[in-house]
């Protein structure tokens, strides 16, 4: 058995996890692509920030053709962003500081780089090269129509031709092949990378696309207008295991159970947070202690700026987490979404209808118009974003923030064309603009070049001229700056963080009012009139208090009299 640094094998449930996107974060070496060293340089400001522990998204080999989520190795470094021995020194770092790190794992596809599915496609049908991934025949007298009429994820046929009569599925992007789950290699392999990893002292893992592993790929393949309706059976309308070919079907427990195995052989345990994009009564699954342990809670994301949505959101994903023994995630944002400070500051931000119906399409106007029409604005955005995350905070479970949204970053909607990175845009000619605007580099000063992200080269996405009104050196000695609210925050949540037990107050129509064990309490006034506090210590505000009392789009940690 092997010992990682910390003891406590309950330490993720009431963590405040920092997800990392490696490229946009520091370039130490001045390439214009964030790299590890990078990060290291940065470990003394994630300590002073306060967060438990950090999540790296991919940092593996990669051709970038989606944001380094096409893994050509998963037990190296990209050059372009270090070495194993770069890995290993900020490894170090972390440890000396306390913050545990969480590595992203991408285990439905991997790179069209990846030495199998280059061997595969210089292999022949009916090879074992290519039954590690999933290759049919194509259709027509000639073969060259796809298997199915599926669409992928991010647009166009989910089918690649190669060549000989036969295509690959690929959910995703041309360059992500999907593994077939049901070979024992692919499944060996990837319990190799699980233990790589963790030797290297990481504390656990994220779990990319975690619903999407098992398919089942039996002929005849169904129409892509069938795998609509149940997908939205899956989704929408409560869920029947097994109904959809694929995703979140039972079968990809067998896997997940193998991975606890592992896991397990480390003291502390590791653990794992799957992505998974199921039906509320099938998260669970994922979460179980036999399984990975947890499973990211997207309900609050999703949620319109809006009193009802919020606390129906709350009281479902408790009660969820409770059924699997596991704990609650909060997320407001990370780099597959437009940035809560953004999504809050536009107009249809607190519009009621629908399951949380109005998030996608007014983003999507949004990056649509790049920020012109709808117009956010930017100052209400960021009140709301600062109360609703010092309330998310406050909240029993793990918190997860997205690098920048500590500085009330909001999104960069106007990127030029030549600038764009995300296979989005690129597979709907652009009339899908895609995710690249939370992924531009964050700011460390307040001028300069990349403002301080790296002093070389252009950043690989190009920072705005705006941006340095937002950075670090700018935040750092204002007291009243979101930076400092949130080492404020995060601070206190240590101290008071007690169990994961939550009783509501009251329930005036505008606010959320909860108290914690440990004698701390929390309102947040969505657009209530003036809301006026129990006697008690104010702790932390999101925004200034008007005579002891919450303004509307604030919110409030108070110690009880």
């Amino acid at each position: 058995m092997t010992k990682t640094y910390g003891a406590d094998p309950n330490w993720w449930r009431q963590a405040c996890v920092y997800q990392i996107y490696p490229r946009s974060f520091a370039d130490a070496n001045g390439d214009g692509i964030g790299d590890l060293q990078g990060i290291t340089e940065k470990v003394p400001y994630l300590q002073q920030l306060g967060v438990d522990a950090v999540w790296l998204s991919p940092f593996y080999p990669s051709a970038l053709k989606d944001g380094g989520y096409d893994v050509a190795d998963y037990r190296d470094v990209d050059p372009k962003i270090g070495t194993l021995a770069d890995f290993d020194a900020m490894m170090t770092a972390f440890k000396a500081a306390g913050i545990k790190v969480i590595v992203d794992i991408v285990p439905n596809h991997s790179s069209d780089d990846h030495v199998w599915f280059q061997e595969a496609l210089r292999s022949p049908k009916g090879s074992p090269a290519r039954d590690r991934y999933i290759f049919r025949d194509g259709l027509g007298p000639n073969k060259d129509q796809p298997p199915s009429d599926w669409v992928c994820i991010f647009g166009g046929s989910a089918w690649e031709p190669v060549g000989d009569g036969q295509w690959y599925l690929h959910l995703f992007d041309t360059s992500q092949p999907d593994f077939n789950w049901r070979h024992p290699e692919v499944r060996a392999d990837f319990l190799t990378t699980l233990r790589f990893w963790a030797d290297r002292g990481v504390s656990g893992f994220r779990v990319d696309v975690a619903h999407g592993l098992a398919k089942d790929m039996s002929e005849p393949l169904k129409s892509q207008e069938e795998m609509h309706t149940l997908f939205l059976e899956t989704i929408e309308n409560g869920a029947r295991p097994n109904i959809h070919p694929l995703w979140d079907r039972d079968e990809v427990h067998e896997i997940y159970r193998e991975w606890r195995k592992v896991f397990d052989e480390y003291d502390p345990p590791l653990t794992a947070v799957a992505e998974a994009w199921v039906a509320s009564d099938r998260k669970h699954i994922y979460a179980s202690p036999e399984g990975l342990g947890q499973s990211f809670s997207f309900d609050m994301l999703m949620c319109n700026f809006r009193r009802d949505e919020f606390r129906d959101t709350i009281e479902a994903s408790l009660k969820d987490a409770s059924g699997s023994g596991s704990s609650t995630t909060w997320v407001f944002s990370n780099h597959d979404v437009v940035r809560h400070a953004t999504r809050y500051g536009l107009p249809k931000a607190v519009e009621k209808g629908g399951s949380h119906g109005n998030f996608a399409s007014f983003c999507k106007d949004y990056l649509v118009s790049r920020g012109k029409d709808p117009v956010c604005d930017v100052e209400l955005g960021l009140r709301r974003a600062r109360a609703a995350t010092l309330m998310m905070l406050a909240l029993p479970g793990s918190a997860y923030l997205y690098q920048g949204e500590e500085l009330g970053l909001p999104e960069v909607a106007d990127i030029a064309d030549q600038d764009r990175q995300d296979p989005t845009f690129f597979r709907n000619n652009g009339e899908e603009m895609g995710r690249d605007g939370c992924r531009v580099p964050i700011p460390w000063t307040k001028t300069g070049k990349n403002f301080g992200f790296g002093g070389g080269k252009t950043a690989h996405i190009p920072m705005p001229e705006w941006m340095g009104e937002f950075a670090v050196e700018a935040e750092d000695p204002d007291a009243a700056s979101t930076l400092n609210l949130y080492r404020r925050a995060l601070g206190l949540r240590r101290e008071l963080q007690a169990d994961e037990t939550l009783e509501w107050v009251n329930d005036e129509p505008e606010v959320l009012h909860f108290k914690r064990n440990g004698g701390w309490e929390v309102a947040m006034n969505f657009d209530g009139p003036e809301y006026e506090l129990p006697k008690g210590e104010v702790l932390v505000a999101s925004g200034k208090l008007v005579g002891g009392k919450v303004p509307k789009n604030t919110a409030v940690w108070l110690k009880s009299a």
